[in-house]
């Protein structure tokens, strides 16, 4: 089934059950999920976002020609950065937690700080619940924010 059938399908089906299996409020738990990963990729590890993402992730960001499909892919890509990212802080801006049956679409502005360097950026996350009661990323999509003139 491709994404945009499964966003549809999770989506339009009746919100589940808002408590995640750590008896806190998906929202809750999806955010945090996505901090603690975070947390480790600005000190260029990783392997949080690789733990978080199912075997079929597809990723997406402004630097690929294409999007890169499987999480061996996604290894591939992340290897590259390994040790490299170089962050401050950060911030989550605004962060949303779309909570349907079986599935969580996170989204997100994100500031990062580096010396004097500034960047923005859009994320969105979609988690999916699996059958081990584990909520773990299908997509992932990075966008520069850049306005129009």
């Amino acid at each position: 089934m491709n994404l945009r059938k499964l966003l549809f399908l999770c989506l339009l089906l009746p919100a589940g059950n808002k408590i995640a299996a750590d008896n806190k409020p998906v929202e809750e738990t999806i955010i945090a999920l996505e901090r603690a990963a975070m947390d480790r990729w600005v000190q260029g590890d990783p392997d949080g976002f690789i733990e978080l993402s199912t075997d079929d992730v597809v990723y997406m960001d402004p630097f690929l020609e294409q999007k890169l499909e499987g999480i061996d892919k996604l290894k591939e890509l992340y290897e590259t950065v390994r040790g490299k990212v170089e962050i401050d802080r950060y911030e989550f801006i605004r962060p949303v937690v779309q909570v349907a049956s079986g599935c969580a679409v996170l989204t997100y502005n994100y500031i990062s700080y580096y010396k004097e360097e500034v960047q923005k950026w859009n994320c969105t996350e979609v988690y999916r619940l699996e059958t081990s009661g584990k909520w773990k990323i299908i997509h992932t999509h990075w966008s520069l924010v850049k306005p129009l003139k």
